[in-house]
């Protein structure tokens, strides 16, 4: 988010960083939100005329890692609790494409191009709502999403492959960012994924219109909003202070930092203030925009944020009467803290699904400070009926998905 706008597709390679915070804006705070910067009402649509430029991106097949993002998350014992059934999980990314394990698709709009968002050119989007909710296929392989019964509502802010009908490759800005959280909020979503950062020096980022979309969809519309923390090698400059967004709206956003299935912090994940936790984000598999095939990539913290999505949706299944807050102090509070507490790389620790869902930790009792939710108008839906039975799956195949990194002069997000 400089003057010079770049979007980025990321996901396909960890590039080896310092985990240092160069700098972190730790003195800098968010404006203030304003509500006359919430975007109206609209139907989702491009800005502009747009047209693709490039061919889609076709994943190559591939027999997948031995270990896999998902395996040390203990899936079998959290869906003998809840597999999500009742919630609504919005994917804000570069649109969602059919498949066959994720049966709750539903199109949510496209601000990309013509369509509903159930489009999906750069197979990102894919990737994340498959680790959020894919369903299982034990004859098949052992793969499937964290709330597997909740439904995706595909909504396509960006993509590397469009532009501007004469303009350069590249659509997506934190302007159509804040349209498309209005967009979701307003479609009933009870979680919010974001695995999109757009970063620069701070007094040149105007992104008040994503603040107050944020503040309504969890203040009005009681949605959790999950973000990633961004990656290290997005490009942002030197110039002090840098700021993450829609991270740094930390009063409203759970951001996430990846780690490897050690717990280990990921040698790209990007450290602030505004990390909230961390989950494993490295060795992805998921869904193909391919036909019914699956995918795999190397990772990046925006595979790490649809694990806490995932997450946030079993809780909010399991205890459809908290508020937005007690989701995200639920999964901070049931994290392994680091030594400290809490640090600039993984926040509050590394998440515990299984601790987030069955721990009795105490709940928010103090009057929240000034700017937090107001009473939500909308109730949570309902849970519906869990299955009992549980489906236990093993190792298969995949394909390799290389999401290319492109470099654009819109104003600018990149893949976080």
């Amino acid at each position: 988010m400089r003057t010079t706008r770049i979007i980025r597709v990321l996901g396909a390679a960890a590039i080896a960083a310092s985990t240092q915070c160069v700098p972190c804006a730790n003195a800098v705070s968010p404006p203030t939100i304003d509500s006359t910067r919430l975007p109206a009402p609209a139907p989702a649509a491009p800005a502009r005329s747009t047209v693709q430029q490039a061919v889609c991106t076709v994943p190559a097949r591939d027999p997948g890692p031995a270990a896999t993002q998902l395996d040390g998350l203990s899936l079998p014992a959290l869906w003998a609790l809840t597999r999500g059934a009742g919630q609504r999980v919005a994917v804000i990314d570069t649109g969602v494409a059919p498949h066959r394990r994720l049966p709750g698709l539903v199109g949510g709009g496209d601000y990309v191009a013509d369509g509903d968002g159930t489009r999906d050119c750069d197979g990102h989007g894919t990737l994340v709502a498959g680790i959020i909710a894919a369903a299982t296929d034990p004859a098949a392989d052992r793969f499937g999403g964290l709330a597997p019964l909740a439904t995706v509502i595909a909504i396509r802010q960006s993509s590397a492959r469009f532009g501007a009908v004469g303009g350069p490759p590249g659509v997506g800005d934190v302007e159509t960012l804040a349209r498309a959280v209005r967009t979701a909020a307003d479609l009933a979503a009870t979680v919010i994924n974001i695995s999109t950062v757009a970063c620069g020096p701070a007094p040149r980022v105007d992104d008040r219109a994503l603040g107050a979309a944020l503040a309504y969809a969890v203040e009005v519309k009681g949605a959790v909003v999950v973000a990633a923390a961004g990656n290290t090698d997005e490009g942002c400059g030197t110039e002090e202070p840098t700021i993450v967004t829609p991270a740094w709206y930390d009063a409203y956003v759970l951001t996430v930092g990846s780690v490897d299935a050690q717990g280990v912090p990921s040698a790209f994940t990007r450290p602030g203030p505004w990390v909230d936790v961390a989950a494993p984000g490295e060795a992805v598999l998921s869904l193909s925009t391919v036909g019914d095939a699956m995918a795999t990539a190397t990772g990046a913290t925006s595979f790490a944020a649809p694990v806490v999505s995932g997450l946030a949706a079993l809780i909010r299944s399991r205890h459809p009467q908290w508020t937005p807050r007690q989701v995200m102090d639920r999964i901070r509070a049931t994290a392994h803290h680091p030594p400290g507490g809490r640090d600039d790389v993984v926040g509050a620790g590394v998440i515990d699904p299984l601790a987030a869902l069955t721990f009795d930790a105490p709940q928010p009792t103090a009057p929240e400070p000034p700017g937090t939710p107001a009473p939500i108008h909308e109730p949570a839906p309902e849970p519906q009926p869990e299955p009992t039975g549980l489906r236990t799956a093993f190792a298969g195949t995949g394909v390799l998905l290389a999401v290319l990194l492109a470099s654009l002069t819109a104003r600018a997000l990149r893949r976080g």
